[in-house]
């Protein structure tokens, strides 16, 4: 796999951060971690910290208040872009993207010379957890208003789990 980068932003994640963390440092020695933690007042900064401490892998930005998910990938991007990735994924932390999508992302990356996979919720079922009935209708019909404006596929224009290439 080469140089990649998650970018987990994180609030109040102390449940999932560790387990997510692990489940992807067992993947590839190339995968490198960078956790932003918005101030979590459950923990998940010092438990992000703690990972930092066990693996050279994981890194983390400490942010001074909840300032916002594109604040976080902005702070993220910014950090990234100061260093070699090849590869640069926005991920949930709360295992609503499946880890083991990751090199499926890179392969389709470098089969069809994409700059950027997009992962959907939708290509195989409806895939979103603890979402309300109402935020799932939202979200589906955002992409239908997207492809009717648009004219693309997109399946999910509003998810979170993408991979940029370099």
């Amino acid at each position: 796999m080469p140089n990649t980068l998650i970018i987990i932003p994180t609030y109040n994640e102390a449940d999932n951060l560790r387990p997510m963390t692990e489940r992807l440092m067992a993947m590839e020695p190339a995968l490198e971690v960078l956790v932003v933690d918005d101030n979590s007042p459950d923990g998940t900064g010092d438990i992000a910290d703690g990972l930092v401490q066990a693996n050279e892998r994981v890194h983390v930005l400490h942010r001074h208040e909840k300032d916002g998910l594109g604040r976080a990938y902005c702070a993220g991007f910014a950090w990234a872009l100061e260093r070699d990735y090849e590869f640069i994924f926005e991920m949930d932390c709360d295992f609503s993207h499946d880890p083991a999508e990751i090199p499926r992302f890179i392969e389709k990356s470098d089969a069809e010379d994409a700059d950027l996979v997009l992962g959907s919720r939708y290509c195989e079922g409806i895939r979103v957890i603890n979402w309300p009935i109402s935020r799932m209708l939202l979200s589906l019909a955002a992409a239908k208003y997207v492809k009717v404006i648009t004219g693309m596929r997109f399946t999910d224009p509003t998810g979170g789990f993408k991979c940029f290439r370099r």
